[in-house]
């Protein structure tokens, strides 16, 4: 596969039109995002979440890129790539508003039939501590002062695993995992 493109826009309007171009690019693209302070006209990342959504793209890892700018990743969605459920919001104003274009409802209607869509997981901002995890807890107060002890970063990921995990046995299993390694004080 071929190495992903940098490129900036000025514009929503210029990244959509792009994405109408090159929305068939398997590798996808490094959006170069310029910060407010540097001066220099750049979409901001909202609207380039936005524009990815309607063409059925998604974002992924982002990393700095010089003084100025950052590098956000972009690719068309993968066959198992999981939704948020903010993704999910995003989507249905998209549609309310006409912006949709036909590939980003293909991607939805993959995940309403495969169970993705069902199985979205809530964000950094509103992921609420799973709550057999925190009934496990109860039962171990040295485990549970160490997980109240960590980052919401590390919290985050710890429940993002659970409610990402698609079968029960699955669950129990990473909620064993889990619960181990609060015990030994590890993450």
């Amino acid at each position: 596969m071929a190495e992903a493109i940098i490129k900036s826009f000025k514009s929503q309007e210029a990244w959509r039109h792009w994405l109408a171009k090159n929305q068939d690019m398997q590798e996808g693209i490094w959006l170069q995002v310029f910060k407010v302070n540097s001066g220099i006209e750049s979409i901001k990342i909202t609207e380039a979440l936005d524009e990815a959504l309607c063409f059925g793209w998604i974002d992924g890892q982002r990393k700095g890129y010089d003084e100025q700018s950052y590098l956000q990743k972009y690719t068309p969605r993968r066959a198992q790539s999981i939704w948020s459920k903010r993704n999910i919001g995003i989507v249905g104003k998209l549609i309310a508003d006409g912006k949709m274009m036909p590939r980003g409802y293909v991607e939805i209607e993959k995940a309403k039939t495969d169970g993705r869509w069902a199985r979205a997981y809530d964000s950094h901002t509103t992921m609420q501590d799973a709550e057999d995890l925190l009934q496990e807890l109860a039962k171990d107060k040295e485990a549970e002062t160490f997980y109240q002890s960590l980052s919401k970063t590390n919290k985050f990921a710890i429940n993002f695993r659970l409610q990402t995990a698609k079968k029960p046995e699955t669950r129990a299993k990473r909620l064993r995992e889990i619960l181990t390694n609060l015990q030994l004080k590890r993450m």
